[in-house]
Parts: structure tokens; sequence; C-alpha cells
């Protein structure tokens, strides 16, 4: 398998977990010859810390001067449709962070507009629907890949998963998933306008992505063909706004939300009829809560991502274990915790650009491809129609 060279634009949180995950796989299999970002200075400081040989100021910059094969673009939402679609017209290969894209506002409103209030979620749709089609031909008309950085789908408990239920040959009548935790301390996630949306799209769209490529995977074995998604009910909720939690006087849970839900839940039916329930939050105590449990006509399975009883430990009071690290978004190292011994594999991470890597490399599709990052971004707007209209939405239009 040839080398692939790696453009990485971004140089936030997202790109540290790239980082960790390119370097697991070994220079002989992929390196990131390159960074970009908005302050040249600080994708200096990064590509200082992580070895990489160049860095730049903007995208158009690193694409012009540096040898690359693929962007890896962990930047925020509201900038992955413009720089895919400039990727892939300069005919380099994508990794695109989570979700695809949503809404963020008209260019000439008031950054202070707080859209999630004002804006119909049926407008929004429809952007997000025009934006996915831009993206999509720009990527067809370049004969690029598309690689949607899903880590559940390559997490190794859910793989065991879906192993599992290819074995047992049963049908997948019901599924549950959810991805909660106390609350994003970043000021970015609780405005519309920077985030593109609350819990469902920044929790949700993880389980959604599991549950929808699990469906396609169980319908291309049985049928030779996906098994779609067909309608969507959700609700949700703004759960820190209740009067009584506003009163206490010590928060646990990350408040302050602008005009974003802090709660939500989907419910999918598929064109087999089977059904997925989607739950996603940001007040859930104790770390972040991420599973996926299948229900079969023969068998029952359980995808425990976070937290796993790999390593559990008990502490009397939090300093007792110092700086060492136990687990992502916990509230306190004290009592019982489920200390990760390896997150990041535990997450999927490595294992996803090792299958990004590949796919480019021998010119093939990823895994978690263009269709999933659609359909992800699709369902999740639909859903918020669904909520503020107070009906199920049928999605054979929408995804068609």
């Amino acid at each position: 398998m040839a080398k692939v060279r790696i453009g990485l634009v971004g140089y936030g949180n997202a790109a540290q977990f790239h980082m960790r995950a390119w370097r697991q796989l070994g220079a002989e299999v992929a390196e990131v010859s390159a960074v970009c970002g908005r302050s040249a200075e600080r994708a200096s400081a990064f590509a200082q810390e992580y070895g990489i040989p160049e860095h730049f100021g903007t995208m158009v910059e690193m694409l012009s001067a540096a040898e690359v094969d693929a962007v890896d673009l962990a930047v925020p939402n509201h900038v992955h449709a413009s720089l895919s679609v400039e990727a892939a017209k300069a005919g380099k290969d994508i990794i695109c962070e989570k979700h695809l894209t949503g809404y963020f506002g008209e260019p000439d409103s008031s950054e202070e507009e707080l859209i999630g209030k004002t804006v119909p979620k049926r407008d929004m749709l429809e952007r997000v629907k025009q934006e996915c089609d831009t993206i999509g031909r720009a990527v067809q008309e370049a004969d690029v890949k598309f690689c949607y950085a899903e880590n559940w789908v390559y997490a190794p408990a859910f793989a065991k998963l879906r192993r599992l239920a290819d074995a047992a040959g049963g049908t997948i009548m019901r599924i549950q998933a959810e991805e909660s935790h106390s609350g994003s301390p970043s000021v970015y996630a609780k405005q519309w306008r920077t985030s593109g949306g609350g819990s469902l799209v920044l929790k949700g769209s993880h389980p959604l992505g599991a549950v929808l490529q699990l469906k396609q995977w169980e319908g291309e074995k049985k049928f030779g063909r996906p098994i779609r998604p067909a309608s969507v009910v959700c609700e949700v909720g703004n759960l820190t706004w209740i009067e009584s939690l506003k009163q206490e006087q010590e928060h646990y849970i990350k408040m302050d939300w602008k005009d974003v839900e802090d709660w939500g839940l989907m419910i999918l039916k598929f064109d087999d009829g089977s059904v997925a329930e989607i739950t996603a939050g940001d007040t859930t105590l104790g770390g972040v809560h991420n599973y996926l449990e299948a229900y079969l006509s023969n068998a029952r399975i359980r995808a425990n991502i976070n937290p796993n009883d790999a390593c559990v430990a008990y502490a009397p009071a939090p300093e007792v274990f110092g700086d060492e690290y136990i687990t992502e978004k916990i509230e306190t190292k004290g009592g019982w915790t489920f200390p990760s011994p390896e997150e990041d594999w535990n997450q999927g991470y490595p294992q996803e650009m090792a299958d990004f890597a590949a796919a480019i490399s021998e010119d093939r599709e990823p895994v978690s491809g263009f269709m999933l990052a659609r359909d992800v971004a699709l369902v999740l707007y639909s859903a918020y129609v669904s909520a503020e209209e107070g009906r199920r939405v049928d999605l054979t239009p929408v995804l068609a």
C-alpha cells in the first residue's frame, strides 16, 4: 500500500484526535506532511508540537505549495461544505469530521441573532439539502474519495456487534442508541450560528450514523441493497432552562445554552418496518455515555463504547489519582470510576484513519463515506422539522 500524504486543516481538539490516530498507523502508511489554519502562528506551533514538516495560514496556500494526496478537515462544522468543495476542485481526496454540514444563518444577518429561535427549521433543511448536493456534485465531478469521520462505525465494540449480528443472521427489529454527557465547555456549542444545532447534531450524529450504517449493512447482505430510513419523529428540550435548576447554588451540568436544545430524542422508522430510538443530551452526569443496543429476532447485542469496565477504580477523594487521566468529561475522580486504558482505540479513531488511508491508496470506497454523511445531515434536520412542526416527517423525498 502506497503511503498517503495528508494535509491537515485545523489545529484544535479534533485535529489532536486525528494526529494521535495518524501517528498510530505509522509513517509508512500515512504521513501528515502539512497543516494549515486561520492563524498561521497557531498552525506553526501545532506543526512544531507534532513534527509536521510544513505549515500554512490557509488551505489554498497549503494545496498550492505542499505535496498532499488528501485533506483532513478537522475544523468547525460551518466550513465543512466550502472546504470540501474547494478540496474536490483541487483534486484532493477528502476526510471530513462529523457532521457534514448544517445551517449557520445568512451572510448578512447579525452575529447576535438567535437563529435557532427565529429561522423555520424547514428553511434550514432546504439549505442543508442544497449544500449536501453541492458537495456531492463536486466530489463526483472530481472523482475523489470522500471519507466521513464517524468514529462510532469503527469503534471495536460496534464492529463486534456487527459481526455478531451477521453471524446470528436474524432480523434487526429495533435499535436503541445514545450519546450523552454533562455538556460541552465550548461557547461555540451553545449558539446555533456557530454549532448548527444543539445536542441532536453535536451528540446525536454519532449514534445516528452507527444506526444508519448498521441497517445499510443488513440490507446489503440480505437483499443486495441498503435498508433506508423512511420517516422520523422527534422531540427536543431545554432541560437546563427548568427554573428550579437555575436556582440551584452549584451546577454540575453545563448551563447557558442560547438557542439550541440540550436534549433530543429521534424515532426512526426504516423501509423494512424496523425502528430505532436515538437519544442525545448535554444533561447526563458521570462522563460520556455512549452505547448502541440491537434487538434481533434471535439475539440481543449491546455495544458499550463509553463507559466500559475494562478497568474499574475507586478513590475516596478526587485528588488520590493526581494528574492521571481517567476518562473524557467525567466530573470527578472520586468514588467509583471507569478509567479508559486506550480511549482513542476504544472509540475507533485509529481504525477509521486506517480505513481512510487504505481507501485512498487502494482506490476503493471507505466504510464510512459520502452517503452516510449526507444521510446523517438530512435526517438530523428533518428531525428538527418534526420537533418544530409536531409531526412525522417522510424521509423518502428528502433523501432522494
